[in-house]
């Protein structure tokens, strides 16, 4: 059998506002559907807090361990955005201010101490190179495997489709719903996995309209198997006295 193609990611989500609940993430969505379909699959997730040695250890340990890797807040213009230095830091070279930055920041007029915070933003890690974004806002930057970006839903969107990325086998999936609790066909399911290792079933429990049920969704690279993997969760279903209900993909649960 031949193995697929898996090109991986980690998404790093930098921020106390995050972790407080004061701010909604509302980006990891968007990347991991954007990456998917370049072939690109996001593996991992992880929220930290605007902590030097936390950030610089989870940059190095995403960097080591994933084909890519993308974080998201901390490049503004105030004291807690130390997201720079520490992608620095991690890579073990110098913060230097980049020329086409500053230049930028430096055509727009501004009070002394005002222009000295916003060129806090024209530093990155020496030898990065910049992610094109044209909103004004924040400039991202690429450092070896290591994309890094605003935080601003609006401005990360500007910023992810002009990152090239090589990705592998894209993954396809397919749902189906049960009318019934995930415990009645968890032991048949967790048969059927066994079964097909290629293909990864998940379950996802719903309450909708007073109605209960449990919307199990199949992934996989190749199309022929993971469509096999549906007809055989629909037999299951059936097998249990129910009969199993469509899902529009992109629905959700």
């Amino acid at each position: 059998m031949d193995k697929p193609n898996v090109v991986s990611a980690c998404v790093l989500i930098i921020g106390n506002e995050i972790l407080s609940g004061r701010t909604q993430d509302l980006n990891l969505q968007y990347i991991a559907q954007t990456l998917g379909e370049q072939g690109v699959t996001v593996r991992e997730a992880r929220v930290i807090p605007d902590d030097r040695d936390i950030i610089v250890d989870a940059v190095k340990y995403a960097s080591a361990t994933y084909d890519y890797v993308l974080t998201t807040g901390g490049i503004g213009p105030t004291h807690d955005d130390i997201t720079a230095e520490c992608i620095a830091a991690a890579f073990g070279v110098p913060l230097v201010n980049h020329p086409e930055i500053e230049i930028r920041i430096r055509g727009r007029e501004a009070p002394a101490d005002v222009m000295a915070s916003r060129l806090l933003m024209a530093r990155v890690p020496e030898g990065a190179t910049l992610i094109e974004n044209l909103t004004g806002g924040p400039q991202g930057f690429s450092m070896e495997n290591v994309h890094v970006m605003a935080g601003i839903p609006a401005v990360l969107q500007a910023m992810l489709p002009n990152i090239e990325f090589s990705g592998g086998d894209t993954v396809k999936s397919r749902s189906v719903r049960a009318f019934m609790g995930e415990s009645e066909i968890a032991t048949k399911l967790g048969e059927l996995q066994k079964q097909v290792p290629s293909v990864d079933i998940g379950s996802y429990p719903f309450h909708r309209d007073g109605i209960y049920g449990t919307t199990l969704v199949v992934r996989g690279t190749k199309l022929d198997e993971v469509e096999a993997t549906v007809e055989e969760i629909r037999g299951i279903i059936r097998s249990r006295g129910s009969e199993p209900g469509e899902v529009n993909e992109g629905d959700g649960a």
